[in-house]
């Protein structure tokens, strides 16, 4: 069991000798919270919701007037309902824009592997109570999935037990059977074939298992040839979806794996390299996909430790990236990773120092969305419709592992007024579901603002960072 953190000490260090490319940088935001920022959840109208760390308390950063996220502004939202505070929980953004989360390892700073849920709706800014299954006595840091059906997909941590989630009714039905051991420390990553890998945790063995919607079960997806899982915590790091179809896979022992989801294989990763005579590896910690292909992970110098160094995985090697402030006082579990719209990396540690990382690499242009048809007339205030391929983007973007997801595989829809520059995001909702659909037609609904500026404007579908080409269209 992994203990609160403590505030971090400001100050700089160096990775001396590990190949530092300098011109990707992190940079603070300009207007710091006043608050302890975990866990963050880009909304489906562009703002980042931030958890206080732990507390009821949440935070909205609205970008400024022009789209920048390091210039946005906070605002306090609605706080939790009585009786929840959790800290370490399953989460994800539903596919009608809300925010469900279930369970927490803690609750107001204690550790009882709670049961409790509740459902946050932007577009009103309130709570609702969501229950856990049935029978569920604990879910506590538990991991969830939205599967490519639209489908909350939750586990109860220290059992074999999932569940699926009726957003509407907010009711579950039971799924996953055959699990091979126990979902405790687990991560789910979800495939483009609409699959969840995730990589066994509780068996002290190399085992992975893929779980299959179309029968509800789980089957071995094979040895990842190097064990990821460290014996004494049980944990590993984050998996991670490319475009290429591959998934990185790290382990809390400084092993890796790449699983081909093409061709259903695995093969041995490079480790994670030693630094002063210490293994690097992620014990729980965050990952991101950057707009450019690679994945940028945060390593710790043995599990829970801290004095923390960051990486991109470019498919063969693991190049080393800037140090954050916090880095000498942080632990991979600290960090929390998000895509912005942007294309930059949020990172949040449960501190008040929120870092944007800025990569220097660019997406290849297949990888984008593309819009197949919206109305080239748009009514303030209304709601419409765009269709396209690729609006759900080539992977879930961030991952963490079992209790803290922040995937961003939706379409957010992006305005910008020709005359001014000045930038507008659409409130998304119903949108479609899934990674790598390739030329299936997907949708999202949005609503246009009420008070966005009027005249001729460019809008763009924007997923995982990455925009499709603007198409011109004239606001009324």
């Amino acid at each position: 069991m992994r203990v609160l953190r403590a505030v971090a000490v400001t100050c700089v260090v160096l990775l001396a000798g590990l190949g530092i490319v300098s011109a990707q940088t992190w940079t603070p935001l300009t207007n710091g919270p006043s608050f302890s920022a975990s866990n963050a959840y880009i909304l489906p109208d562009g703002r980042v919701l931030v958890q206080d760390t732990g507390a009821q308390d949440w935070w909205a950063l609205t970008p400024d007037i022009t789209g920048s996220y390091q210039n946005g502004t906070w605002a306090q939202m609605k706080s939790m309902l009585g009786g929840y505070s959790p800290l370490y929980y399953a989460s994800a953004i539903l596919p009608d824009g809300r925010l469900a989360m279930l369970g927490g390892e803690y609750n107001f700073g204690t550790a009882d592997w709670t049961n409790l849920g509740a459902i946050y709706t932007p577009k009103t800014n309130s709570w609702a109570t969501l229950k856990a299954p049935s029978g569920w006595t604990t879910v506590g840091d538990a991991q969830s999935v939205i599967l490519s059906n639209g489908t909350m997909m939750v586990a109860n941590c220290c059992t074999t037990q999932e569940a699926l989630l009726n957003a509407k009714t907010k009711t579950w039905t039971a799924t996953g059977t055959g699990k091979a051991d126990v979902n405790d420390e687990e991560g789910w990553t979800l495939l483009p074939s609409g699959k969840v890998l995730t990589v066994d945790a509780n068996n002290n063995n190399t085992n992975s298992e893929i779980y299959d919607p179309a029968t509800g079960s789980w089957t071995s997806a094979g040895s990842t040839i190097v064990q990821l899982e460290d014996p004494g915590s049980h944990e590993i790091g984050p998996a991670v979806l490319r475009p290429d179809g591959t998934v990185l896979a790290t382990g809390g022992t400084g092993h890796n794996a790449v699983f081909d989801s093409n061709t259903l294989t695995w093969s041995q990763a490079p480790d994670f390299p030693k630094v002063s005579g210490k293994q690097l590896d992620i014990a729980d910690g965050p990952a991101a996909l950057l707009p450019d292909g690679n994945v940028l992970v945060m390593t710790s110098p043995g599990v829970f430790q801290a004095g923390v160094h960051f990486f991109e995985w470019d498919g063969t090697s693991f190049n080393a990236a800037p140090a954050t402030p916090n880095s000498p006082s942080d632990t991979s579990y600290y960090g929390r990773m998000l895509v912005l719209p942007t294309g930059q990396i949020m990172l949040t540690d449960g501190s008040n120092d929120v870092e944007l990382y800025n990569s220097t690499g660019s997406p290849n242009p297949s990888w984008a969305p593309t819009i197949t048809k919206v109305p080239k007339t748009l009514t303030h205030g209304r709601t419409s419709t765009v269709h396209g391929t690729q609006l759900t983007g080539l992977s879930q973007g961030a991952a963490y592992g079992d209790d803290a997801q922040a995937a961003s595989n939706y379409p957010l829809v992006r305005i910008t007024n020709n005359a001014t520059g000045h930038v507008f995001y659409a409130r998304t909702h119903g949108f479609s579901s899934g990674v790598a659909t390739g030329t299936t037609i997907t949708l999202t609904h949005f609503d246009v603002p009420a008070g966005i500026e009027l005249g001729a404007s460019q809008l763009e579908v924007v997923t995982n960072g990455i925009a499709s080409n603007p198409v011109s269209v004239n606001i009324i």
